[in-house]
């Protein structure tokens, strides 16, 4: 099921848009992309860069990203940064875009890329004001309108109002790659990890190959047997959209009782942290962007972070848990609000990050993450020597 009917790719740059929230708050501006309409939860981003690989973040599934910083589109469109095979958010609120891209790498325009691929935007709005009623009110449903699909105000609201909500949503299958593949390690294979794709950023894997790491990147639907199936020294969690109270724990369950070196990230970090009997819950407006500082409890360090989520784990900042695989503390914590950002158990093998170590876009203060990953697997594989 979808949350958007997509528009005409046929661009119509001065065609008016109106973007209308749920609560009835209503923007008007200028078409921006594709020109129809689309329906999907507005969120906000703070990056001032790498606007590509938001768009082709699976996990920005089913949401309008509202762009806080004021210019997008500077640099265009390349064929290099991508972080999956499309564009995935259901609509893009930009305030002013770039008239002319200048980037040696660019091939065309944010604008033409939208609309190629049929996502209905808005531009022109004042996006610091609608960034702070969402921060006061909270993410909620949002449409944009733009040429044939302008109507009256109420009737666009009653549709807003008709379109499925983000809690209870079960995503991770219609974003998640539906035939397994393998991302080969880069020089000497050293491990080999089964990736349970959940909604997989192109360069997560890429990362561990440059480490030895041989990747089977599995459907969201894979079994424990798929799983070891590959022979696997260590299991993956992806990030992905959606509610992580929906997603099955029986895979997970499985490589936790059986010890192997699991590594999660973003919603990953939320299936990890169910499995052991933590809660979840949604957030009021969530985490977007590359510049959300984080300190790693275990060394005092503080990093800035690429994230993006709406859900977080609800564990104890302050004691150790006891869970079904043993001891389990909070790694990490959000320094803005004191969300738990990290999950590692004490017992066996197995941590995770709410956010994004791969750095597409972002910062590359959390690659280390990686690396104890491979430390994990090493240290596991001398074990059992």
């Amino acid at each position: 099921m979808t949350t958007s009917t997509r528009g005409s790719a046929v661009r119509q740059k001065a065609s008016p848009a109106v973007l209308v929230l749920e609560d009835g708050r209503i923007f008007r501006g200028r078409a921006y992309g594709a020109v129809g309409e689309t329906f999907g939860e507005a969120v906000f981003s703070t990056g001032m860069t790498g606007y590509q690989e938001t768009l082709t973040d699976p996990s920005y599934h089913r949401q309008v990203v509202v762009m806080t910083a004021p210019h997008v589109g500077n640099t265009g469109v390349n064929d290099e940064d991508d972080e999956s095979g499309r564009i995935w958010v259901s609509g893009y609120v930009v305030r002013d875009p770039a008239r002319v891209p200048s980037n040696w790498r660019s091939k065309r325009s944010l604008d033409e890329q939208l609309a190629n691929q049929g996502v209905v935007g808005i531009s022109g709005i004042d996006t610091r004001a609608l960034t702070r009623h969402l921060r006061e009110r909270g993410a909620m449903r949002v449409g944009i309108f733009s040429g044939e699909a302008v109507a009256d105000d109420a009737a666009l609201l009653a549709r807003v109002k008709e379109a499925p909500q983000m809690v209870g949503a079960d995503l991770s299958a219609e974003v998640a790659t539906t035939e397994s593949y393998v991302v080969p390690a880069i020089g000497e294979k050293k491990f080999t990890v089964a990736a349970l794709d959940l909604g997989i950023k192109g360069m997560t894997p890429h990362r561990m190959a440059e480490r030895g790491i041989e990747v089977h990147v599995l459907p969201a639907t894979a079994t424990l047997e798929d799983v070891y199936a590959v022979n696997p020294d260590g299991f993956f969690l992806s990030n992905g959209p959606g509610d992580p109270s929906t997603v099955d724990l029986t895979v997970v369950k499985g490589v936790l009782e059986r010890k192997t070196p699991l590594f999660g990230i973003c919603f990953g970090n939320q299936i990890l942290g169910r499995a052991l009997g933590f809660g979840t819950y949604k957030l009021k407006y969530g985490h977007r962007g590359i510049n959300q500082p984080v300190q790693d409890r275990t060394t005092g360090k503080v990093e800035v972070t690429a994230h993006n989520h709406g859900f977080a784990v609800d564990a104890p900042l302050d004691k150790v848990s006891d869970t079904p695989y043993g001891r389990a503390e909070v790694s990490h914590v959000c320094l803005n609000d004191q969300v738990v950002e990290g999950l590692q158990l004490l017992d066996q093998p197995a941590f995770s990050v709410q956010y994004h170590p791969e750095a597409a876009a972002g910062p590359h203060d959390a690659a280390y993450l990686f690396d104890r990953f491979v430390s994990l697997m090493t240290a596991e594989g001398a074990q059992r020597a």
